[in-house]
């Protein structure tokens, strides 16, 4: 079976490093991306099983990224994941309602990160 491709999309390089060596080690091929339009052009050129993003970014933040992406036919049922240091109600609200699947704050157990990805990529 070939490998589960999921995509992070986070500012921080440190981040993106962390979430990556969570998934690598059970796994998943990871394809980093710095800003939700370096996502789109990312995800332009290679299609993926799952994205992780961040919602504070500069550009292009988090909600603005998955509403964006949701608007393209062949990205609309792609799962996503917001990790965030962000938990008000009314992000995740927003969140939500742009298409996110699942939110997850900052700093996070790798070990329930891997269980929404698993979770989502087998729905």
């Amino acid at each position: 079976m070939a490998k589960k491709s999921i995509l992070i999309v986070d500012d921080s390089a440190s981040m993106r490093a962390t979430v990556a060596i969570a998934l690598g080690g059970a796994g998943y091929e990871v394809i980093e991306a710095r800003d939700g339009q370096d996502g789109l052009n990312k995800l332009a050129a290679q299609r993926v099983n799952l994205i992780i993003s961040d919602v504070n970014m500069p550009g292009m933040d988090g909600i603005t990224f998955v509403k964006k992406l949701k608007e393209q036919a062949a990205l609309r049922f792609t799962p996503v994941i917001m990790l965030t240091t962000e938990g008000a109600e009314e992000k995740k609200q927003q969140g939500k309602a742009a298409g996110a699947k699942a939110w997850i704050i900052k700093p996070f157990d790798p070990a329930k990160l891997l269980d929404a990805v698993s979770k989502l990529i087998q729905a």
